[in-house]
């Protein structure tokens, strides 16, 4: 059985940093595209940050470019959102996700309904 699980979210005050972590059971994830997605109250899911297969390409959303960064660490099978300078916009659940087929356009990469497999959310609530 596939299980995502993240960890990390919380309570911190505007200009604060948390970080997300997302550990994947049930097979190994060495090879999919990971992704990180949130909802904030309100509003659509929406996409965050996503790194490749091989891990040499990574995306983030625009309004969160040069303040999140994306990792992975496959030995762990983990994968890793460090939230930094975090603005009160920034509040939501945030979920990660995991895509098992061939990403060929950067696109997908944004798209809820390409990856396969997700975790249940974490909450962050970020106080200005």
């Amino acid at each position: 059985q596939v299980r995502m699980e993240e960890s990390g979210g919380g309570l911190v005050q505007a200009g604060g940093s948390l970080r997300l972590s997302c550990a994947a059971s049930g097979r190994t994830f060495s090879g999919f595209a990971m992704g990180w997605f949130r909802q904030g109250p309100g509003k659509e899911r929406e996409f965050v940050a996503a790194k490749s297969q091989n891990g040499r390409k990574t995306y983030y959303a625009d309004s969160v470019k040069g303040r999140f960064t994306i990792s992975r660490d496959n030995a762990k099978n983990t994968v890793y959102l460090q939230m930094n300078s975090l603005k009160h916009e920034d509040t939501a659940v945030y979920y990660c996700a995991a895509g098992a087929r061939i990403f060929y356009s950067e696109s997908l990469y944004y798209t809820e309904t390409t990856y396969d497999y997700w975790g249940q959310g974490t909450q962050v609530t970020v106080s200005s």
